[in-house]
């Protein structure tokens, strides 16, 4: 009888061991990946859109190749882009106006599964370059090699995929630097930085005023963010005064707002931690 029940008590251990082996998915030879696309706001009041067509993205899945520190430039680097293995993450043609995705605004590109493990770069093949200006004159530009090789985005830190897990990474394609005024219409140059949402953080908040006891948002105020004393990024308010900006790396920062007709206002020591969000408000006050 004592057997009996010594066996019944192990037999059922097992089949809980088994359930819940079952239903871990730690060492899933998959997980998954999500990867987001915004845009770094473009101060143009001339241009109505800017247009892009992102037909494919891949990524290298880093695995266990190293690489040495003098093989980061040059040709040795196109070499080693070349040789290691890259997945496809997306093969479809998705239009995109970058100008409506400004303060917080996403646009997601991929929603997959992955194999797991270490992913260091990205490429986005990109077609059909435009922009648009508000009096209805269109400029097409050409793509230097982003129709053929892709644009190669570097992850710093670079993103780890886990089993049975979402990582997020998040695109930042710069307009203001990626389409460049010239004499007659635009250059495309284009500049998009990579973000690993899970190490990298969101500064968001409202600009205000008050003026006669009635405190309203202030639209097209410049959010300047800097880190020791450098420029990392700018964004405007929107129509209700608030802005965010995403993919901030983690670490200390200096925000100044400034937009005429108001005084210049500045804040120190505006910690920003991974994967949360910074609420950082401002109420500025009118130059008599």
């Amino acid at each position: 009888m004592k057997f009996n029940i010594f066996g019944s008590i192990l037999l059922v251990c097992s089949l809980v061991f088994i359930s819940c082996s079952d239903g871990d998915d730690t060492y899933s030879e998959y997980g998954r990946l999500r990867v987001q696309l915004t845009d770094a706001p473009f101060p143009h009041d001339l241009v109505a859109e800017a247009n892009v067509t992102i037909f494919k993205i891949d990524a290298r899945h880093k695995g266990d190749i190293e690489m040495d520190d003098a093989e980061v430039e040059g040709e040795s680097m196109t070499e080693e882009v070349e040789s290691e293995p890259f997945v496809v993450l997306m093969e479809e043609e998705v239009p995109v106006n970058l100008l409506d995705l400004t303060n917080g605004v996403t646009k997601t590109l991929v929603d997959s599964d992955v194999p797991v493990g270490a992913y260091d770069l990205v490429r986005v093949y990109v077609k059909a370059i435009n922009v648009v200006m508000k009096d209805g004159n269109t400029f097409n530009l050409d793509v230097p090699s982003g129709a053929q090789s892709g644009i190669k985005i570097f992850i710093e830190p670079e993103l780890t995929v886990s089993g049975g897990l979402t990582a997020d990474l998040l695109l930042d394609f710069d307009v203001s630097k990626s389409f460049v005024a010239k004499s007659e219409g635009f250059n495309f140059k284009p500049v998009i930085k990579a973000s690993n949402l899970s190490t990298a953080g969101t500064l968001m908040g409202i600009i205000k005023t008050t003026v006669e006891e009635v405190t309203s948002g202030v639209e097209g105020a410049q959010i300047a963010v800097f880190k020791d004393g450098e420029l990392q990024t700018t964004t405007f308010s929107d129509g209700e005064g608030g802005y965010m900006i995403m993919g901030l790396e983690a670490g200390s920062y200096m925000i100044e707002i400034e937009k005429d007709g108001y005084i210049r206002q500045s804040v120190e020591s505006v910690e920003i931690n991974p994967a949360n969000k910074t609420v950082q408000d401002f109420e500025l006050i009118l130059q008599e």
